[in-house]
This record gives C-alpha cells, sequence and structure tokens, in this order.
C-alpha cells in the first residue's frame, strides 16, 4: 500500500497536474478548456494529461475531433466531493486561507 501511495503522491507532486485535476473535479473539460485555464504549450499540457491517464486519475475519450477529459470513474472523491482519496489519504481542493 505505501508504494502504491508514494506513486499516486509522486505523481500528483506536481502544481499544473493538481490544477488540471481542480479543473476536472468540477466536470468534463476539452483541451482547449483546459489549456484556457491554465495557458501552457500544448505539448507541455499533453504530457500532463498523459501522466495523470497513466496513472489513473483521468480519461480521455474522443469527441469528434477534440479529446474530452475526465476523472477517472475509479477515482474516489470526498468531502462533498471537493477532496480525492487516494486510500491513504485525502487531497483535499477546498480552500484555507
Amino acid at each position: 500500500m505505501q508504494s502504491f501511495c508514494a506513486q499516486k503522491l509522486k505523481t500528483l507532486a506536481d502544481s499544473t497536474r493538481l490544477e488540471v485535476l481542480e479543473l476536472l473535479m468540477n466536470g468534463p473539460k476539452h483541451v482547449g478548456q483546459i489549456n484556457a485555464v491554465l495557458g501552457l504549450q500544448q505539448s507541455l499540457l499533453s504530457h500532463h494529461l498523459r501522466v495523470l491517464r497513466e496513472e489513473g486519475f483521468v480519461t480521455a475519450t474522443r469527441d469528434g475531433k477534440a479529446v474530452l477529459y475526465q476523472l477517472d470513474p475509479t477515482v474516489q472523491r470526498a468531502n462533498a466531493g471537493k477532496a480525492i482519496d487516494l486510500g491513504c489519504c485525502l487531497l483535499s481542493f477546498e480552500s484555507h486561507r
């Protein structure tokens, strides 16, 4: 379990990937919608999305010529949908200001 959790946390130890997950917690988004918020080079955003896909955080489906990303159905949500339960800890997207 520790190596599983360590791998998940390693994947999420990147602010861009956290931002992508937070955006997708509000519903599916096309790549263009994600990039409109993040303003990254297309290749860099594609890299982060691929890493999140490979680690089971997001899924991608073809939507015509576009690709629609959403949280993977296996991702367990907590705290009224404002956190992700990684099994070893909760990753909360609530503001604590």
